[in-house]
């Protein structure tokens, strides 16, 4: 850990932090009852954490960080001790031998949860070992390894070689670490073989919280097959480095005019071309045969979900025939659905009107039945009539030049259902219908 790149951070993020009075009240010991110093806890319980996530520090050293992280010229907080205390005891830290052993024998792990539960342990010295887990962090790491792995397998759960975790989760102690914590979970489990060499694997869920099965003579088959694929592709890429090597070699030879060097390096070249080939093929052998498992594996899955249906259907006294029915059932009511949604999409829409056009028309519309009204004088019934007539070829002229799209224009014409007037009143409201 880069001491100075934390001091820097911790000055960007803690605006007073070089405050001589606010520093002198932080670095205090804690005294009194816990609610006199709770501010103080919580304020160096989050700065850890917030560095420990900032330099992905999953594992950090208490004396580091009391030592080195918050030195002040030569000053460190003395509440320290209780603050790492305190984090160890609500969680949010903890160490590697509080996470079960993977590596460990299934009985010896069984002796040791038996011990913690009948022996409470004491409070351990935090500050005195060596390294100690941010936990929030581990939980992060562990999702973000189990992402990484789904990415590249399709199946519910995948082995890869310790090499290949350790790799991913950034090293030996951070994937110790990590697998204790999916162990503990039941989403990973250890595994190891031993043949002409000790191959270490772990197997893991992909598939959220669901448990492992337990490790079969096919999970060991399947990591020794995994490792010989990498051990090969090792193989391959030494082999493609040295042939570059030879043939930059050999075009120096011939530049330079040594033609007896030339040769022998083109002699290697054969060689390496050859060995490539074999190891090549051996290589796409054994990927064939992990594909030939993988797809067993599918098929295996598959079948037992037909077992369970089955069984399902029998229990529930349902025939095939009525399974068929009602799937015939719920493709009609599909099919169903799909046709009116068909014909709602192709019904014209009302919405497409121009509301300018429309405003403009039935202000026309107002003045000409205004003027109407005062240019006829009241006269008898049968007067009225020929009034409503003239009304009426009005509201029909009137109408007939509003602006419609061309949905609308299609939907129908506008009918006059009644028109009143009575003597010297004004004429009563109108009463349409689109039909």
């Amino acid at each position: 850990m880069d001491s100075t790149r934390v001091r820097d951070f911790i000055e960007n993020e803690v605006p007073n932090w070089n405050d001589e009075v606010v520093a002198v009240a932080r670095f205090k010991a804690f005294s009194g009852q816990r609610s006199d110093w709770e501010p103080r806890f919580v304020f160096w319980r989050d700065l850890i954490i917030k560095i420990a996530t900032h330099f992905q520090f999953l594992l950090i050293r208490p004396s580091q960080v009391k030592n080195d992280w918050f030195n002040r010229g030569g000053l460190t907080p003395l509440c320290l001790d209780h603050v790492l205390s305190l984090m160890y005891n609500e969680g949010d830290i903890t160490r590697t031998v509080d996470l079960g052993d993977p590596t460990s024998e299934r009985l010896s792990q069984l002796l040791r949860k038996v011990s913690n539960l009948i022996t409470r342990p004491s409070a351990p010295d935090i500050t005195s070992e060596e390294c100690v887990i941010v936990t929030p962090l581990l939980k992060d790491k562990a999702v973000e390894v189990v992402k990484h792995l789904s990415e590249s397998h399709w199946t519910s759960s995948c082995i890869v070689t310790m090499k290949k975790f350790q790799g991913i989760c950034g090293g030996p102690e951070e994937a110790s670490a990590i697998l204790r914590y999916l162990s503990g979970c039941g989403t990973a489990q250890y595994l190891s073989v031993h043949k002409k060499e000790f191959v270490e694997g772990v197997k893991i869920s992909l598939s959220g919280a669901a448990l492992l099965s337990r490790i079969s003579n096919l999970d060991f088959d399947v990591l020794h097959l995994i490792w010989t694929t990498e051990k090969l592709q090792q193989q391959l890429d030494v082999i493609d480095r040295r042939y570059e090597l030879s043939r930059k070699s050999a075009m120096a030879s011939l530049h330079s005019g040594n033609r007896k060097l030339a040769l022998r390096y083109a002699r290697e070249l054969k060689l390496f071309s050859q060995s490539r080939e074999k190891c090549s093929s051996l290589l796409n052998r054994v990927e064939e045969v992990l594909g030939v498992i993988a797809d067993a594996e599918s098929t295996k899955k598959v079948s037992e979900a037909m077992q369970i249906g089955a069984r399902a259907i029998k229990e529930n006294k349902i025939s095939v025939e009525d399974v068929d029915l009602c799937l015939r059932d719920l493709q009609e009511s599909i099919d169903s659905q799909k046709e009116v949604e068909r014909v709602l999409e192709r019904t014209p829409s009302y919405t497409d009107m121009d509301d300018q056009d429309i405003e403009e028309e039935f202000k026309n519309l107002e003045l000409a039945i205004v003027e109407e009204s005062h240019v006829h004088a009241p006269a008898p019934e049968k007067a009225c009539t020929g009034a409503e007539e003239r009304v009426t070829e009005v509201l029909n002229d009137a109408f007939s030049n509003l602006k419609l799209s061309d949905g609308q224009a299609s939907a129908g014409k506008l009918r006059i259902t009644q028109v009143v007037s009575g003597g010297n009143k004004e004429p009563k409201k109108l009463e349409m219908e689109a039909v």
